[in-house]
């Protein structure tokens, strides 16, 4: 598979070593927590690391992870703070209208009338809906969008471009 152009989408970060024998505490990025029981291989951190899984449990909202071939704590020191991803063919399928946080972040924020309003900075998630943190550089002011159906009215990935119907008063 030399010459493979691969793309990779974040599932999860590494917080810290479990125990002694090689497994890591995974704090989720990903809405269905329970998608790591289908993980067969990941991959850490900028460089990629291939690591097939051994074993996936789930404590406390977090997600217990053991490697193949890493059987001590001292193998996977250097993976506490690193992201794990997952080839993008492995990536979950999501629902219509659902998307995956860091295929928002960045994108370019605009009006119904076309009109840029700024870009996604970050996404807070409450209880109810996901709310869209927007940066607005001209004005060096920030709005929070609720990320419903009454303002959201469309989200093109591939260009980068969410359109919104803001009503008076979101942004000024």
């Amino acid at each position: 598979m030399v010459g493979v152009h691969m793309e990779y989408t974040i599932v999860g970060k590494i917080i810290n070593t479990h125990g002694i024998k090689g497994q890591v505490k995974v704090e989720p990025i990903t809405s269905d927590i329970d998608r790591f029981s289908h993980l067969e291989k990941a991959y850490i951190g900028n460089k990629k690391l291939e690591v097939k899984l051994q074993s996936v449990r789930y404590h406390k909202g977090f997600v217990i992870l053991k490697f193949d071939n890493y059987d001590d704590i001292n193998l996977v020191l250097s993976f506490k703070n690193q992201f794990i991803y997952v080839n993008d063919e492995d990536r979950i399928i999501l629902p219509e209208k659902h998307y995956f946080l860091h295929d928002l972040m960045g994108c370019n924020v605009v009006d119904t009338a076309g009109n840029k309003l700024g870009h996604i900075i970050d996404i807070m998630q409450s209880a109810s809906n996901d709310i869209y943190v927007l940066k607005d550089n001209m004005n060096n002011k920030e709005y929070l969008i609720p990320a419903v159906n009454e303002f959201i009215k469309d989200v093109n990935i591939q260009k980068r471009i969410v359109t919104i119907d803001p009503i008076e008063g979101m942004i000024e």
